[in-house]
């Protein structure tokens, strides 16, 4: 498994507020693992596992598949459905209107500070 699965399931889990102890109830995967996929400690989850992942964080199943390198990156129209770590955290993250704003604006502070530097 590579650092992008690492990071993504540990954005994932964060963003949605859950311990390793509430994920393995939901899932079925053992917390044990689950910090071993966070920390890039294991590879080769089965798929099975992060489609029961995908399934708990509400993102899709492929964009998990493609972070554990068992997915070329999406390169059609088709396959744009596939997100990053971010984006996917963002999609879970279930935001209040209030909250979708604030990302908003910090995003745009992020950019604006990305500009300056150039």
């Amino acid at each position: 498994m590579n650092a992008k699965l690492s990071e993504m399931l540990r954005t994932l889990r964060r963003m949605s507020g859950a311990s390793l102890r509430e994920v393995e109830k939901k899932t079925g995967v053992s917390n044990a693992y689950l910090s071993q996929l966070e920390t890039g400690a294991t590879t080769n989850p089965a798929p099975q596992m992060l489609h029961s992942l995908a399934a708990f964080y509400d993102v899709p199943y492929e964009s998990l598949m493609e972070a554990a390198g068992y997915l070329k990156p999406a390169t059609n129209a088709h396959d744009k459905r596939r997100v990053g770590a971010a984006e996917a955290a963002l999609m879970s993250a279930k935001l209040t209107a209030d909250e979708e704003g604030r990302v908003v604006q910090f995003i745009e502070f992020l950019r604006s500070q990305r500009r300056a530097k150039k």
